[in-house]
């Protein structure tokens, strides 16, 4: 089933913001081929095995796990190579142009076109439901407050939450918000978090991968430069 968002004065704020990224963002920027994205690449993805491993969830096998704004698919496939059976994976993305491609990678998958606000799905459908990078692409409270009400509503008593996003504001991007430890307790009252500062400022990994990746991972593992929190909830029972 494939839902066409409602229009909403938010949602079109971000597809607005699509639209630009595509303009003026060269289409290889994130590319795996350039040193710095793979390097940050390979950060997020040992992130989130660690997080899963502390939580005892690894392998992930039959377990259902949703991503609440999938975009490409990037990150359901890091979920496959930690064991997830591709059958048992769902996302939701408010771009069709993403979502069709995302479907291209996952053809197992469910993939639904929609606004993450309003999930269609029924309650405690999901064991794990993920979030990367979404909620600091929304700038009104209201709808961070929606959407996170909707991956409580789907996750199963017992289930967990991953979350991955910015700890802080970009300055250079008006349109990126940060989420800090105050507000990610406020959005999901009840939960429980344990946070872990991860990821390198990909604006100083692109400068220095490419001339030491070395001293790219040891200033990783200091955490003073990083810039995004890689998070895990249980939902009360």
């Amino acid at each position: 089933m494939t839902r066409a968002p409602e229009s909403d004065p938010e949602l079109e704020r971000i597809r607005t913001e699509y639209e630009r990224r595509r303009r003026e963002i060269p289409e290889d920027f994130y590319a795996l081929h350039k040193r710095a994205n793979l390097f940050l690449r390979h950060g997020q993805e040992r992130a989130l095995r660690d997080g899963l491993d502390r939580a005892g969830w690894l392998p992930l096998g039959e377990r259902r796990v949703l991503e609440v704004g999938c975009g490409e698919g990037a990150w359901l496939g890091i979920f496959e190579r930690l064991g997830a059976v591709p059958e048992a994976l769902a996302g939701i993305e408010l771009d069709p142009e993403r979502a069709a491609v995302c479907r291209q990678k996952h053809p197992a998958a469910t993939i639904e076109v929609g606004d993450a606000g309003q999930l269609p799905w029924p309650d405690a459908s999901f064991d794990l439901v993920f979030q990367s990078t979404l909620f600091t692409s929304i700038l009104d409270a209201g709808t961070r407050q929606r959407v996170a009400a909707e991956m409580l509503r789907v996750l199963r008593p017992g289930g967990l939450l991953v979350w991955y996003d910015f700890a802080f504001d970009n300055p250079r991007n008006p349109n990126v918000r940060g989420v800090g430890a105050g507000e990610l307790r406020r959005l999901f009252p009840g939960c429980s978090w344990t946070l872990r500062r991860v990821t390198l400022a990909p604006p100083l990994a692109r400068r220095l991968v490419p001339r030491s990746w070395t001293l790219a991972t040891l200033l990783e593992g200091l955490r003073l430069f990083n810039t995004h929190t890689l998070a895990t909830a249980w939902r009360p029972r």
